[in-house]
């Protein structure tokens, strides 16, 4: 890979780079390592996309007292509460 920067550009990572006492080459590495780590895996609009499909759900439910006490009764092994 070639990069061609402005040479004051080039100048300053290169003090950079020396002050953390690496080459500008591993000093590069490492930036584009971090820049790459920080970029979202999956798109937004994506995301958000799945959240609003799973919202048009209708999905079954309970009453909030019985779904607890369901759950309770699984953590207890009971098969029906």
């Amino acid at each position: 890979m070639q990069v061609l920067l402005e040479d004051d550009e080039f100048d300053e990572i290169r003090r950079v780079a020396k002050r953390q006492r690496m080459t500008v080459a591993e000093w590069v590495r490492q930036a584009l390592r971090r820049a790459r780590r920080d970029e979202p895996a999956v798109d937004a609009h994506k995301k958000l996309a799945a959240v609003r499909a799973a919202a048009r759900g209708d999905y079954p439910t309970a009453d909030i007292d019985r779904m607890l006490q369901e759950v309770e009764g699984g953590y207890l092994g009971g098969h029906d509460a």
